[in-house]
């Protein structure tokens, strides 16, 4: 690998496991200093009014940059960019990358503009519940404006990204987000407490971060032979191909974004600080999620398209099983102990200054019915990636409909009785409707995908996780985690449980004849040897 952490091309089980590891890392790194962005902004802020007014406000260019940004690089740029590179090489490439980066200035631009300027009907569309609330919904708007401008360069960034990976650079634009995480931890130590609203200071962060995130990944990119010259061909075939991929692709791939969405307007009718508790337990799962899920699908989709572009569908389907399955082998039992040690989790992150007990409790509970959908949502992800490989960005748009409006008609029975509780609960179900219909007509499409071993691994990494889960209950459970402080005692013993289930899983999994924990271990053994 080059000093980039990069991945040589190549079919095969083994470029995917590396590439997923290598952007794994990376976001490991990046998600830990979230954590610590939240943990800040817990403490100065709490579950409160104000940091709704944020949150709310931070939802909105957040849907945004998964619709605009990141979710058309990935599922548009990258074929496309793949496509042309294996055809009409390099030099073409690097065309349409500077074609792309000149529309995406202008138009991205625009929209920014636009948001700005229409900055308070967009709040009182996302949460008309603040529209009682003058002081609330004026600061909101403010915030929406001040982190309009992160949305231009979030793109830039996803573009800067999608290039990087057709050349199979994985780790540096997988640690970029961690600029974001910085920026904000540093305008809020630096900031908040010389404003007069010191939750300006966070949108201050964010807007910066979006800069820094795109400059982060501009070095590696100018070594790889691209550039950022304005060109302005915009009827390049290239370019047209993405624009009619793009907008069906945008509601496919942020469907989870958008039922967040839904359930932010929703929130806004319910006690205060039940959008607080919804973000930061989405925020927890969002840990396996970014770490696995997203990693393995942004890892797996160049290797996609490149066996698609040669038409070597029995290459894909193999490649589509084992994503999937070692997605699954990885996740599941993340997704396991998130739902067992979920007020461990909370009280060990959160519970210190404003956020007390009762945030915890109501974070938690959020939590759970969250992680339900842990699975689907990974899942989602390699499916989806196949589809896009092939440039099919019609089907997961049909069924992000469907999920859409399960969503909206759970969110509407459930928030009654479960409160923000039922919110989080039909996002999962909704993020499963959306797995099941993916798969099924992945399935037709490609005639067979493996479905009954897949279906095979899945059991058993289930009753691994079961297990494991049921043991880190036991243990955990109990009223040092109703209280504050004790942290270091605290991260200690939630530490060497943690450590107990892993092992505890893989165990079972050994016992149970996992094929993925046979792979991951000769994997291991032929690194340690020195094998290639």
């Amino acid at each position: 690998m080059s000093a980039e952490l990069s991945v040589t091309r190549g079919d095969g089980k083994k470029h995917i496991a590396r590439a997923a590891g290598i952007m794994s890392i990376a976001t490991f790194i990046s998600r830990v200093l979230g954590y610590v962005k939240d943990m800040i902004l817990a403490v100065y802020f709490g579950a409160t009014g104000l940091s709704d007014t944020f949150f709310v406000a931070f939802r909105i260019p957040n849907l945004l940059r998964e619709l605009f940004a990141e979710g058309s690089m990935s599922s548009a740029f990258i074929p496309v960019l793949t496509e042309h590179q294996t055809r009409q090489g390099a030099e073409e490439a690097k065309r349409l990358v500077r074609i792309t980066f000149t529309f995406i200035v202008i138009f991205v631009g625009l929209i920014c503009l636009a948001g700005i300027i229409f900055a308070p009907a967009i709040v009182a569309a996302i949460a008309p519940g603040f529209l009682k609330m003058s002081a609330q919904f004026s600061l909101t708007v403010l915030l929406t404006r001040v982190m309009f401008p992160f949305l231009l360069f979030i793109s830039l960034a996803a573009l800067v990204m999608g290039a990087l990976n057709t050349r199979r650079v994985f780790f540096i634009p997988a640690l970029a987000p961690a600029m974001l995480n910085i920026a904000i931890i540093a305008a809020v130590l630096l900031l908040a407490q010389k404003m007069e609203q010191p939750i300006i200071a966070v949108a201050i962060g964010v807007a910066l971060g979006g800069f820094v995130q795109f400059a982060f990944q501009l070095p590696s990119f100018f070594r790889n032979g691209y550039s950022l010259k304005p060109e302005y061909g915009f009827r390049h075939p290239g370019l047209k191909k993405m624009s009619m991929l793009v907008l069906p692709a945008t509601l496919g791939l942020a469907v989870a974004q958008i039922n967040i969405f839904i359930s932010t307007i929703l929130a806004s009718y319910l006690q205060e600080g039940s959008i607080t508790y919804l973000y930061y337990s989405m925020r927890l799962i969002q840990f396996p999620i970014g770490i696995f899920g997203v990693a393995m699908g942004m890892a797996v989709l160049p290797a996609l398209s490149e066996h698609a572009v040669k038409g070597e569908f029995d290459k894909l389907r193999d490649d589509f099983s084992f994503a999937l399955r070692l997605l699954f082998f990885i996740t599941i039992p993340a997704m396991a102990g998130l739902i067992a040690l979920r007020e461990p989790i909370v009280n060990l992150l959160f519970q210190r200054g404003r956020f007390d007990y009762a945030a915890t409790a109501g974070t938690a509970e959020a939590l759970l019915f969250y992680s339900f959908g842990i699975w689907a949502i990974v899942g989602v992800r390699v499916v989806t990636a196949s589809f896009y490989s092939m440039q099919d960005t019609k089907t997961p748009v049909k069924v992000a409909v469907v999920a859409m409006v399960t969503n909206i008609i759970l969110s509407l029975i459930l928030m009654r009785p479960l409160k923000h509780s039922g919110l989080a609960f039909a996002t999962a179900l909704a993020s499963s409707v959306n797995f099941f219909l993916l798969f099924y007509f992945l399935r037709k499409r490609l005639k067979r995908i493996g479905a009954r071993r897949i279906i095979r691994s899945f059991a058993k990494i289930s009753i691994s996780s079961v297990i494991m889960g049921s043991a880190g209950w036991f243990l955990l459970h109990g009223e040092l985690w109703r209280q504050g402080g004790r942290s270091m005692e605290k991260a200690g013993y939630l530490s060497g449980v943690i450590i107990m289930c892993t092992a505890l899983y893989f165990f079972m999994s050994y016992l149970l004849k996992s094929e993925e924990m046979e792979y991951l271990v000769n994997m291991v053994k032929k690194k340690i040897q020195g094998g290639k």
